[in-house]
């Protein structure tokens, strides 16, 4: 792989760590939006909605304007608007303010899939494709990873809202370097806005989608939970409970390397061979949910959700390989916009859910509920697999 290929897969990759520590500082932060505005844990899964919330309404019109303007300019964009959000939810005086902040927030992120998986699939050859998106897809859990470590870290010793300040000036900086050094392959020309359409009538396409509105709720509500999971249920102080998220993003990253790797390197059809794997992983992360739901320790734990995060915050890389195969290089932008609007959907009702369980009945319950989610979601799956696309992308094929 020559020198262009790692420098264009590092910008990317930086600029999504950037992204998600912007988005993701949310997340890190649950333990202290209920000691500082007094929520239950149903309210907490308010505030994780009402961010998924702005990202799921702008991810389409977001996607369609990566698709016409390029990657460039709406990356760069999307990057200064996510320092903005950042310090909006850094500075919420109220609860009633935070929500707001938290959907300025999550709609800003709707340029991070659709953007850089067009930059991906424009710029990286065929057959180098997949390791890159996993690359790129570490970038998510690598930088939800820093937040869990800045934010909880520094609020013991500085104030909760320190890492948050943080992640504003480095998102400030990065936005700059992209703009500077970033040159897709489209050279600047506009393209038509996607067809959405024919995305509709592309059967397996949606199939896909749909499989991920489950994987969607089991990602960020694994996510959204675990500080807190681990720090009232299992007895673990805050600090440590961010270092356990930290590892789920980890080896959710590893996952997601991993899975990209063997995308290119495994032969046979890369729709069957890929979708494959993407079954596999579902499967083995649902497993790991009705392991999550019966520990008691706090080795145990930290176990249990590293592994849990190789399988479930593993799988998006992989998720977005599969869709590669179903629609054109061209289309990717929206393409990737609806399959991220339907990851985005199940995080809309899955946390307030899973919180209200646990207030309710228990949180063993709530493990469960995403592991009957996550099997659902790999039937789904099976179909895909196994439905010829009515429109493929032809790169793929050569991977």
């Amino acid at each position: 792989m020559d020198q262009s290929y790692w420098r264009t897969v590092l910008l990317i990759t930086m600029w999504q760590v950037s992204a998600s520590i912007c988005y993701y500082s949310v997340f890190a932060a649950t333990p202290f939006f209920r000691d500082a505005f007094g929520l239950s844990r149903f309210w907490v899964g308010v505030v994780v909605t009402t961010l998924t919330l702005g990202y799921a309404v702008f991810l389409l019109p977001l996607g369609a304007l990566v698709d016409r303007f390029g990657e460039r300019l709406t990356l760069t964009l999307g990057l200064v608007g996510l320092a903005a959000g950042t310090a909006l939810v850094a500075g919420a005086p109220t609860f009633g303010l935070l929500l707001v902040a938290v959907f300025v927030l999550g709609s800003l992120y709707g340029t991070a899939m659709p953007g850089t998986n067009k930059a991906v699939f424009d710029n990286i050859a065929p057959g180098k494709q997949n390791l890159a998106m996993g690359i790129k897809q570490v970038g998510v859990t690598g930088g939800s990873g820093i937040s869990a470590l800045l934010v909880t870290g520094l609020a013991g010793v500085l104030f909760w809202q320190a890492g948050f300040l943080i992640a504003v000036g480095f998102a400030l900086l990065v936005a700059a370097a992209f703009y500077v050094t970033y040159s897709g392959a489209s050279g600047g020309e506009m393209a038509d806005y996607p067809d959405f359409r024919a995305l509709l009538s592309n059967r397996p396409y949606v199939l896909l989608t749909v499989a991920g509105l489950f994987l969607g709720a089991a990602l960020f509500t694994t996510t959204g939970y675990t500080v807190l999971y681990v720090e009232e249920s299992i007895g673990a102080s805050v600090a440590y409970s961010g270092v356990v998220l930290a590892l789920v993003q980890l080896f959710g990253s590893v996952g997601r390397v991993t899975t990209g790797w063997l995308s290119d390197t495994l032969p046979g059809d890369p729709q069957v061979r890929i979708g494959g794997i993407l079954i596999v992983q579902t499967l083995a992360g649902a497993a790991m949910f009705v392991v999550v739901a019966s520990t008691t320790t706090v080795l145990g734990a930290t176990i249990a959700f590293s592994a849990l995060g190789f399988f479930v915050l593993g799988y998006t890389g992989i998720y977005y390989s599969v869709m590669a195969t179903l629609v054109r290089a061209e289309e990717m932008g929206g393409a990737t916009a609806g399959g991220q609007l339907s990851l985005t959907s199940g995080a809309l009702l899955a946390p307030p859910a899973f919180g209200y369980l646990a207030d309710t009945v228990s949180y063993r319950a709530s493990w469960l509920l995403l592991a009957g989610i996550v099997f659902l979601a790999a039937g789904l799956l099976v179909v895909v697999v196994r439905t010829s696309p009515s429109v493929a992308n032809p790169a793929a094929t050569d991977a």
